[in-house]
């Protein structure tokens, strides 16, 4: 990698670059759930979930390349556990980048007392779902056939890595 990766707080700012990452998977892959482009406001949606957990733009000689966040997997219980999800620029992929944003998440997730990160991913996202396999998630769950996308029927895969906390190391 030619320049270093930095995290930035995500935040309304980042909307468009964030938006336009997004909307490339929704309208282009398996690996965004929704079928359709989202609206730009979307990103208010996520800043809302992610309140409280660590939220990144992820970028690289000033330009937005990717984000990613933990979100609450169930605000009500399970302090312990949350979510991750993380999108790469389309021209930034397979360099490497994931692997630092899921490095970064992890520490971010040990400080604040997770002991449990989950991911939710296609059945027809190979690719992410050997990413995670290979970082340490193991399979934990899956719900078949609850969704279609492209005229295909979607299974969800949770995966989930357990960590340890900081103290614990």
């Amino acid at each position: 990698m030619e320049q270093p990766i930095e995290f930035e707080n995500l935040g309304i700012e980042h909307q468009t670059e964030v938006m336009n990452i997004l909307n490339y998977y929704v309208e282009n892959s398996f690996a965004a759930y929704p079928d359709k482009k989202l609206p730009d406001a979307f990103l208010g949606d996520l800043l809302e979930m992610t309140k409280g957990y660590p939220a990144y733009a992820v970028k690289m000689g000033g330009k937005v390349v990717g984000f990613s966040f933990l979100r609450a997997y169930n605000p009500l219980a399970f302090s312990e556990t949350a979510e991750i999800t993380y999108f790469i620029d389309k021209d930034y992929s397979g360099k490497g980048i994931g692997k630092i944003i899921l490095d970064k998440i992890e520490g971010d997730a040990k400080n604040k007392g997770i002991c449990n990160i989950l991911a939710s991913i296609s059945s027809q996202n190979p690719h992410s779902l050997k990413f995670h396999e290979k970082n340490g998630f193991v399979e934990c769950g899956k719900f078949p056939e609850i969704g279609e996308k492209f005229g295909t029927k979607v299974d969800v895969i949770w995966m989930i890595k357990k960590i340890s906390h900081i103290s614990d190391n």
